[in-house]
């Protein structure tokens, strides 16, 4: 099966990535999709990379395309599902994982404050939304604090378990939010949590999500998304890696200054991108979006997207975790309020 994988990735349309129509979609005859997966390779998708209009690629192209690293939307409507299904960390009925997190940790009295939604996709992995809601909200919006469960392998239909990416920033702002709600934390502005389906199909959840926050005029303080907070690479200095392109930068000036003032490591200015991780949606969307990472961009976890995505290796940290869940508490204290 990986052969044929192979030569279907290696195919010359696949690596144009220019396909317009369906008709000049050419999949090896031998290749076949493993049992237990629903997935049409020669389905077309609408696909956006940087600095180019929407063009129509095969789910295949897509696939091949995330494997050599190119960044992108997946532009076409949600009733459309993602190439591969996603593999969650949190499984079967996550919504109702965090509900039992909430009742656990928080006071009766907050839990009244508290909702979690499970946002509903076509594809079979729906994105799951805590809201805390605000004391006295201002005009100025809500607090948004995201990651995304879902995880890939560059060879598809391959293990794909994802510890870091994004496994490390689900349970980086798990932990967030659990140390808030456990502090009956009250804030004066709505503060949510979001974990996003679909973002290695092309941030189609939370392009999802952010979307219907627009349509119905939402208002949104600032963003800030935990992609992969983990992996501190041998012989480097642990540090945060605080993104500066295709973000805002107000923003992300201020989540600077939390690192120096609440943080025991340095920050340490890298770049990611068009389209990166799911901040992006939320640029696109109109607002003031923001995303911290595990180190500058080239000291990032080379193991991700394969099987070697693991926590059992000797970079996985969880202390370095700890400080990007320190910082998440900071974004929602320091923006959210406290009453």
């Amino acid at each position: 099966m990986r052969a044929a994988l192979l030569a279907a990735l290696c195919s010359p349309a696949v690596l144009g990535l220019v396909i317009q129509s369906p008709d000049q979609v050419s999949i090896p005859h031998s290749f076949e999709v493993p049992e237990g997966f629903s997935v049409e390779l020669s389905e077309m998708r609408l696909v956006q990379f940087e600095g180019q209009n929407p063009v129509w690629i095969s789910e295949l192209d897509k696939i091949t395309a995330k494997a050599h690293g190119k960044k992108f939307f997946d532009v076409l409507q949600e009733r459309d599902r993602p190439s591969i299904p996603a593999l969650a960390l949190i499984q079967d009925r996550r919504g109702a994982h965090l509900t039992i997190v909430t009742a656990k940790w928080a006071p009766e009295s907050l839990q009244e404050l508290i909702s979690v939604t499970e946002f509903e996709h076509s594809w079979g992995q729906n994105s799951i939304l805590v809201k805390i809601a605000g004391s006295n909200p201002s005009d100025e919006g809500a607090v948004i604090i995201t990651a995304h469960q879902d995880s890939t392998n560059m060879w598809p239909f391959l293990p794909a378990p994802g510890a870091d990416d994004d496994g490390s920033g689900t349970v980086t702002i798990l932990e967030s939010y659990r140390a808030l709600i456990a502090s009956n934390f009250t804030p004066i502005e709505d503060v949510w949590f979001h974990w996003y389906s679909a973002e290695e199909g092309g941030l189609l959840g939370s392009q999802a999500v952010a979307r219907d926050f627009a349509a119905r005029g939402v208002k949104v303080k600032a963003q800030t998304q935990y992609d992969m907070t983990a992996y501190v690479k041998k012989g480097t200095r642990e540090e945060i890696g605080i993104i500066t392109d295709y973000v805002d930068p107000s923003v992300t000036e201020f989540v600077k200054k939390l690192v120096d003032k609440y943080l025991n490591i340095p920050y340490v200015e890298t770049e990611c991108g068009y389209a990166c991780s799911d901040h992006a949606s939320w640029g696109k969307a109109g607002y003031r979006s923001s995303f911290a990472i595990e180190s500058s961009f080239e000291n990032s976890n080379h193991y991700i997207h394969s099987a070697n995505d693991r926590w059992d290796i000797p970079e996985f940290s969880f202390d370095h975790m700890l400080e990007f869940s320190k910082l998440a508490v900071g974004f929602a204290i320091e923006l959210g309020g406290w009453k």
